[in-house]
C-alpha cells in the first residue's frame, strides 16, 4: 500500500520565563520546513489564553517525509537551542485521515 499523507499535531510548552525565546526558535523552523520535500503544510500556533503553549499543525506527503524532517540541520539546531527552555517534553501525535 502506498504511503498516505500524514497529519501531525506537535505541542511544545515553554517555561514561563522563556516564552519569547522559545517562540523565536520555533518561528525559525517554519520557513525552512515548508521548503522540505514532502511538506504539504506547516503552521505554528500560539495559544491566546496560555502563551507558553505552542502547537504545530503539519501535513506531510508520507511518513518517510516526516521522518526526514527530523534529520535536517534546522530541526537539529532548534532542538539544541530549546534545551532547558521547555516545561515538558514535546507531545508529537501522528494521524492518518480515516474518512
Amino acid at each position: 500500500m502506498p504511503d498516505r499523507p500524514l497529519r501531525v499535531i506537535a505541542r511544545v510548552i515553554a517555561k514561563p520565563d522563556d516564552v519569547n525565546h522559545v517562540r523565536t526558535i520555533l518561528v525559525t523552523l517554519v520557513e525552512a520546513t515548508r521548503k522540505e520535500p514532502g511538506c504539504l503544510s506547516y503552521q505554528l500556533l500560539q495559544n491566546q489564553s496560555e502563551p507558553t503553549d505552542f502547537t504545530f499543525i503539519e501535513e506531510w506527503a508520507s511518513v518517510a517525509a516526516e521522518q526526514a524532517h527530523f534529520t535536517t540541520a534546522h530541526v537539529s539546531d532548534a532542538i539544541r537551542r530549546l534545551t532547558g527552555l521547555l516545561a515538558i517534553e514535546p507531545d508529537i501525535r501522528r494521524y492518518i485521515v480515516v474518512q
